[in-house]
Formats: structure tokens, C-alpha cells, sequence
């Protein structure tokens, strides 16, 4: 069967039901039919451990790390702990591209699966518009009388599909691009926002331009944040849903991983570790992007570190990174767990097992993983559900009878150059950086104007450690290029654009959207 079809399958109860299981009342949320809900309730009473998954860097065959964490997330049920799976909402750019979904699959999925990855309760279309609006706030003051002197426009439109011919278009008064939706500013800062209040604050601090004295200007200065913040009010609530085993799931954001901070808001974190024990949350791509992110951004935000990581990775993977050599795809293995123990002691393997990875080949990774003194587990959450992950959630609440040793990577204060040099190095291993004039004029800048204070963002390619997608396993001894830099001034946090990456993507010579459509009954078909 489909993965649709095993989601339609599956026996959902309703969501009262899910409500219930978290502890909340009537008062505390907001139904959206049978199977959703938007939780309005701001915190509960309790402080679960959170688990992070992460994964090595992602080939194209798909490393099914959301597909750990939901069958993680359903093995500690099983074995009678208080559980919450945290993840973001899919952008309808892969969904219709070539990526597809991220909803899970096989036996260990979210549902309702098709919902989720297409419109689900709107955030991402407010988001949408509230850039939008933002961008046509902006434009329609200059053409009022400009009466901030705007000389240079440094904010952006967005749209959540994948629509190359966006990036560079052509205004009556000047160029624009298109960002796609997971990758704007307000999507980062969204969530990042601990409250609606933190999220006012932040949508007022976007730098949107400069004046004539070469001075940022603020969305504040056009008094629209107040408007901004209540297109984005119900948006701001965390949604609920559930697994095939009916664990209770909250889906909420979804910034892109090679380009934004790839987590599920703070919000959703924070609410989910007030009503459970356990929270299993995931960061996107491989190690180096969002497990990387995850510690130098979005836990310096809140109160929150992770108490275990899991590493997912697969045969296939190691062999795709080794030039179908599995021993040499080993390195590519090695190079993330040196680099997550860098910042944590806590680290679990997991082997996401394919029906033709051969016993041998498995005992290849276990006894190098064994040998780097780390926890090691095979999953069949794919095929087998929460039975196929209960050797991993053993693994895994062993692991966190210990106290997780977590240190961040570099310290703010540093400048923007010694951040990005420390990233350069420690994690994706290169022997120096190299950086376009653009780039270190805009660094200057940011250094004379005091606003170096902020941790770093890497946009980069997600297929390699290195900012070159065709340098797989471990690169090493290569420079690095930096091609530009960006402020997120609202999301605070300085982006860094290394390589060839884009900020909007394009379509495939054969895109999923192909695949998709309605059935005789006008049941939604062909989403994966």
C-alpha cells in the first residue's frame, strides 16, 4: 500500500480524544473537524526531556528521519511514557517539487497525512500574506511621499511554491525577488517568538530598507506591526494531530533547514514539553545544518536544550556518500558524530533498516559506531510501527539517565568573521573561508553599526558537509565561499549564503504535482 493509503486506513480517534490525552480542556483549544486542533492554551505544569533527531546528510533516497521520530515518538508510548512528537509543517513547495511531504511513512506516520502536507489550519498563507502585506506597505509609502527616505528596499516578497522565474523580476521603481515562504524572515521569526508579544516585537524590528544616510529602517516606522501580528494571531496557536498510533503530534512552523533554522517554532517546543514527559522534536537535513541550528539558534532563544540526539542514518546513505563503498560512506558518518559531540554527550545511532540492507553490512555500522563509544539501535518503524522502534526508545531513555553535557559552539560576542571561521572549521571541516567583496562589505557594516551580537545561519547545500553538494562523505582541506550576507533583524540572526544556494527553489523536470489529484469519490490522491 501507498503511504495515503495506510494513513486513510488508519484508526484516528477523534480529537477530543487526543486533547484529552495532553491534559487539555474544552477552554484550551480550537477544533478544526475531527481530527485537528489549534491549542490555545499557553503552558502546562510539566518539563519533559526533550529528544532531538537528526540525521547525516540527506541523499536521494530519503533517510526517513521524520519517519524515526514518529516511530520513537510512538515506541515510548508503548512502553508507558508520557510522550509528544514535535515537527514542523511541510512547505507546499517540496510537496508539489520533488521532495514530497513530511508526514512520516509506511507504519509510522502523521495523520491526516494529505491535510497536513497541503493547506492544513492556513499558517503558512498568513504568513504569506503578512510578508506580502508587509512588502506592499512598504511600496505604497514610497509612492505616498517616502517620508523615511527609503533609498534602498532590503525587504522581500514570498510564495510557498517552488516558482524559479520569481527570483529576479522586474517593479515599475526597481528589481525584486521572491524568497519561497519557509525561507522569510517571517517565517524564521515566527518561530522563534516565545509570544505574541516577542512576536509584535520581533515583526517590528525587520530591517525594511536604508534611508538616504545609508541608516536601516524599521517595519516598525511604518506602524504595521500591530496589523502584522493580527493576520499571524491564530496562526501563532500550535496545531495538534496525531500518529497512526494515535500519539498525540503538534506540527507548527516550517522553516527550510538549507536556508532558514530548519525547527518547529519555540512555541510548539515549549508547550509540548509543559504537557508531556518526553518530547521527540526533529531538525531538518543532515547534522550540520539543522541539529547545528538547533543548538546555536534556537536554543539560545528559550530555555530549552535537548537531553539526547539521535542520529538517523542508512545504509543506502553511507554507501550514496562512499561512492557505493559502505566503509568509505563511514566518514560521512564519523564527521557527525564528532561534530554533535561538540556539543552534547548524549548521542544515539539509529540505523533506519531497508528491506535490503544485508546483516553484515548492518554489523559494519553497528561495531564502528560501538567503536566510537556511542549508543547504536536499528529501526523498522517504517514497516513494523512502534514495535520496529522499541530497541530504539530502550536506547534512548538509557541514554538519558545521564546528564547531557550541551555547550553551545561560539559565543556571540565573537565577531561575524571568527563565527563563521569557527563553523567553517569545526563543522563542515574546512581549511579556510573565502569571501565575496558583497559579503565583507556587508560584514563591515554590520560591525560598525554594533549588530554583530546574533548567532549565524548557514544557508548552504544540504547534500554535502561542505558548501559543494558534490563533495560527499567527509570533505576536508577545501575553502569555503561566502557569497553574501544577510540580517535578520527581526529573527535575529545574521544569514550567511554560502555557495551556489537559492532562496527560491525551482520545479523538477518532472515534478510531483504530476502525480497528484482526485480520485472518483474526490478523495485527494497521489501526495507522498
Amino acid at each position: 500500500m501507498t503511504d495515503l493509503e495506510i494513513s486513510r486506513q488508519a484508526n484516528k480517534q477523534h480529537i477530543n480524544i487526543i486533547t484529552k490525552k495532553v491534559g487539555l480542556k474544552d477552554s484550551d483549544y480550537i477544533a478544526y473537524g475531527n481530527d485537528k486542533a489549534k491549542i490555545t492554551l499557553e503552558q502546562g505544569n510539566k518539563k519533559a526531556k526533550i529528544i532531538l533527531v537528526t540525521a547525516t546528510n540527506p541523499t536521494p533516497y530519503g533517510e526517513g528521519k521524520t519517519t524515526v521520530s514518529i516511530g520513537l515518538g510512538d515506541a515510548l508510548n508503548k512502553l508507558g511514557k508520557e510522550t509528544i512528537i514535535t515537527l514542523r509543517q511541510p512547505s507546499m513547495g517540496p510537496v508539489f517539487g520533488l521532495k514530497g511531504g513530511a508526514t512520516g511513512g509506511g507504519y509510522s506516520q502523521v495523520v491526516p497525512m494529505e491535510d497536513i502536507n497541503l493547506h492544513f489550519t492556513g499558517d503558512f498563507h498568513a504568513i504569506t500574506s503578512a510578508n506580502n502585506l508587509l512588502a506592499a506597505a512598504i511600496d505604497n509609502h514610497i509612492y505616498q511621499g517616502n517620508s523615511l527616505g527609503i533609498k534602498e528596499v532590503l525587504f522581500h516578497r514570498c510564495l510557498d511554491v517552488n516558482d524559479r522565474e520569481l527570483r529576479n523580476i522586474d517593479l515599475k521603481s526597481r528589481k525584486e525577488i521572491f524568497q519561497i515562504t519557509a525561507a522569510s524572515e517571517i517565517m524564521a521569526l515566527f518561530c522563534l517568538a516565545t509570544d505574541l508579544e516577542d512576536l509584535e516585537r520581533r515583526l517590528g524590528d525587520i530591517i525594511i530598507g536604508k534611508n538616504y544616510a545609508g541608516e536601516y529602517i524599521l517595519a516598525r516606522s511604518l506602524n504595521i506591526e500591530g496589523a502584522l501580528t493580527a493576520l499571524l494571531k491564530d496562526a501563532f496557536y500550535p496545531n495538534l494531530v496525531q500518529t497512526i498510533e494515535n500519539t498525540p503530534t503538534i506540527i507548527h512552523g516550517g522553516p527550510f533547514a538549507n536556508i532558514a533554522h530548519g525547527c518547529n517554532s519555540i512555541k510548539a517546543t515549549n508547550l509540548a514539553r509543559s504537557l508531556a514527559d518526553y518530547v521527540v522534536t526533529e531538525a531538518g537535513f543532515g547534522a550540520d545544518l539543522g541539529a547545528e541550528k538547533f543548538f546555536d539558534i534556537k536554543c539560545r532563544n528559550t530555555n530549552i536544550k535537548p537531553d539526547c540526539v539521535v542520529l538517523v542514518t542508512t545504509i543506502r546513505s553511507l554507501k550514496y556518500n562512499g561512492n557505493g563503498d559502505l566503509n568509505q560512506g563511514l566518514f560521512n558518518l564519523d564527521a557527525h558524530i564528532n561534530n554533535l559531540k561538540q556539543n552534547n554527550s548524549n548521542i544515539v545511532v539509529c540505523l533506519n533498516k531497508f528491506n535490503d540492507d544485508k546483516a553484515s553490512e548492518i554489523e559494519i555500522v553497528k561495531d564502528f559506531v560501538s567503536n566510537k563509544n556511542v549508543a547504536f539501535a536499528v529501526s523498522t518503524a517504517y514497516k513494523d510501527g512502534s514495535d520496529g522502534a522499541i530497541t530504539l526508545a530502550k536506547e534512548v531513555l538509557t541514554s538519558l539517565q545521564n546528564e547531557n553535557d550541551f555547550k553551545y559552539l561560539y559565543d556571540l560576542n565573537m565577531s561575524i568573521k571568527d563565527k563563521i571561521e569557527t563553523l567553517a572549521t569545526k563543522i563542515y571541516h574546512a581549511k579556510d573561508v573565502e569571501y565575496s567583496q558583497e559579503a565583507l562589505n556587508k560584514i563591515e557594516e554590520l560591525e560598525r553599526k554594533n549588530l554583530y551580537h546574533f548567532p549565524i545561519c548557514v544557508a548552504k547545500t544540504q547534500y554535502s558537509i561542505s558548501d559543494d553538494k558534490n563533495k560527499l562523505g567527509n570533505p576536508t582541506n577545501y575553502t569555503l565561499q561566502v557569497k553574501d550576507i544577510r540580517l535578520y533583524h527581526g529573527a535575529k540572526f545574521i544569514t550567511v549564503l554560502l555557495g551556489n544556494i537559492l532562496t527560491m527553489p525551482g520545479l523538477p523536470k518532472e515534478p510531483n504535482y504530476e502525480k497528484i489529484g482526485l480520485d472518483e469519490n474526490n478523495n485527494i490522491i497521489g501526495v507522498s
